[in-house]
């Protein structure tokens, strides 16, 4: 994931997931064009026209929700917007990571700047002056229903600019009174529309999606990885990858994860070594590889796709079109996402469902060579059979929480709000999930690795070999009983770093030799 610039035009340039987290680590700087500053200006004025006017138009000169009906003085709508970040921000739970509130910055700032939202220029200002010195607004989990946008958590996001909430900066969590004691800076006086522009939107549920995105693309691409070393292990053929069959029924998935599978094992000695074996085919979790993992990663670039829709769009409401249309519409509502965070978490799921199935498969003692339990001496050793239990818990949790969030809802807002997303949650649980398919992984690597060991000492290809390698360096063979809970921990690390994913990256570079298909560039650019 390589920067694609030093600098991002917010509100001018495509905004991606991968440019949002450069963005987030700092890779990326973000600026407003001079053409961009005009557009916000103007969409303000058009606001502060409607104000001087007098017509009602929804959350500039009305209440909120069921209070829309309600019309406020024109002395009144500044204290009007100051209020309604205070009385949203009813919050609760932990709060989100440092990095996802940091998104929710960026995506609403990248929304703004659109120049469809009445802002103030001096608000976006204050907006990104958090971004660019990473001074990072304290957000709880919980407390948004997807709907009439993330009210809660933006709420919180945004107490700041008024001089209230907590901020993280210079890795010291403090008051927002204290962190302008030290940087001079004072509270922010809202006008009209602002605080309703601030707090409508998908941010929170986008943010997770791009961790999502993120995190899912990586489980996805280990999983190719170690399903390969596992076929190794167990001996599994490699006909279920060959392109002739994936040709008669050509998902990009299928054909994308076979093609790297089966680029993973050329050259193997272990392959070669029982091409002509008696068995006639392998079970389901090894053979339907480029099926499942394929699926999943389908599933992946259905959220990709979407998300990139939402990350450039605008989704406060009521919309600034122009000075003779203000439009009340829904563009908050986070359906679009919440059903497509749905879906991933299911295909996060099944990545660890189907790791779980070749672990136990490796434990049999069913393959040549390979010892039950994956130890030679058991009896008095219990080898690797406690292992798949932590697995076995972790798929099922996993199973428990792909209950799509978004089949539900709960009116809100005395019935004004009467069908809600729930993708908040969607997104919350997705990331859940996902953290758990990498520990399955982790397992399943420890395993794999464990079986390729009896292969020896026959050679697999120049990839898998020296991924063995690697995961050695950090975790021994097994010969008798140990404290395993060590071993799960560096593989956890392995999984998490990306270890393989990279050491792929450096030998397809050093050798000229790619795993990519005719998909790879959707596969793998986010």
């Amino acid at each position: 994931m390589e920067p694609v610039s030093k600098s991002f035009k917010l509100g001018e340039e495509w905004l991606t997931a991968s440019t949002a987290l450069h963005i987030a680590k700092g890779h990326i700087t973000v600026e407003l064009s001079k053409a961009t500053r005009k557009k916000v200006i103007h969409s303000w004025q058009i606001v502060q026209g409607i104000v001087d006017k007098g017509n009602p138009v929804y959350g500039i000169n009305t209440g909120f929700g069921p209070l829309c009906t309600t019309k406020i003085s024109k002395s009144e709508t500044n204290i009007l917007q100051t209020n309604i970040l205070k009385s949203h921000s009813v919050g609760v739970g932990k709060p989100i990571s440092k990095t996802i509130a940091k998104l929710m910055l960026i995506l609403k700032a990248q929304s703004l700047a659109k120049g469809y939202s009445g802002i103030a220029e001096t608000t976006l200002n204050r907006i990104l002056w958090h971004i660019e010195n990473d001074a990072i607004p304290v957000v709880p989990s919980q407390g948004s229903v997807g709907a009439s946008g993330d009210l809660a958590p933006l709420s919180h996001l945004f107490l700041p600019l008024i001089g209230l909430g907590k901020v993280v900066y210079k890795n010291e969590t403090m008051t927002t009174s204290k962190l302008f004691e030290r940087t001079g800076l004072s509270p922010l006086s809202l006008g009209p529309k602002e605080g309703l522009a601030l707090i409508n939107g998908t941010q929170f549920i986008a943010a997770h999606a791009v961790k999502v995105v993120e995190k899912l693309h990586s489980v996805l691409s280990q999983a190719d990885i170690i399903g390969a070393m596992m076929i190794e292990g167990l001996q599994g053929s490699v006909k279920p990858f060959y392109n002739e069959l994936h040709a008669l029924r050509p998902f990009k998935g299928n054909i994308h994860v076979a093609k790297r599978v089966k680029r993973l094992l050329k050259g193997s000695e272990i392959m070669e070594d029982h091409i002509d074996c008696e068995r006639v085919q392998d079970p389901y979790s090894i053979r339907c590889i480029p099926q499942v993992h394929g699926a999943s990663r389908t599933a992946w670039l259905h959220l990709k796709e979407l998300l990139e829709v939402e990350l450039n769009s605008v989704t406060d409401n009521p919309v600034i079109i122009n000075e003779e249309l203000t439009i009340s519409g829904g563009n908050f509502h986070g359906q679009p996402l919440a059903m497509a965070l749905d879906y991933a978490c299911l295909a996060a799921s099944e990545i660890g469902n189907i790791s779980d199935r070749r672990i136990y498969l490796a434990l049999e003692g069913n393959s040549p060579g390979v010892p039950k339990l994956l130890m030679k001496d058991t009896g008095i050793n219990s080898g690797y059979m406690i292992l798949q239990y932590t697995t076995a818990a972790l798929a099922s949790e996993n199973k428990g929480l792909c209950f799509p969030s978004s089949a539900d809802s709960i009116p809100t807002s005395l019935g004004q709000e009467d069908h809600v997303s729930m993708g908040s949650i969607s997104g919350r649980k997705a990331l859940q999930v996902i953290g758990n398919v990498e520990k399955i992984l982790a397992i399943e690597l420890l395993t794999a690795a464990q079986a390729f060991e009896f292969r020896k000492p026959m050679k697999s290809g120049i990839f898998l070999d020296e991924i063995h390698k690697e995961i050695r360096k950090k975790v021994a063979f097994a010969d008798k009983d140990r404290v395993f809970a060590d071993d799960i921990k560096k593989g956890i690390k392995i999984i998490k770093s990306k270890t393989i994913i990279k050491l792929i990256e450096h030998i397809s570079k050093k050798e000229g030799i790619s795993l990519k298909s005719k998909f790879s560039e959707e596969f793998e650019v986010y």
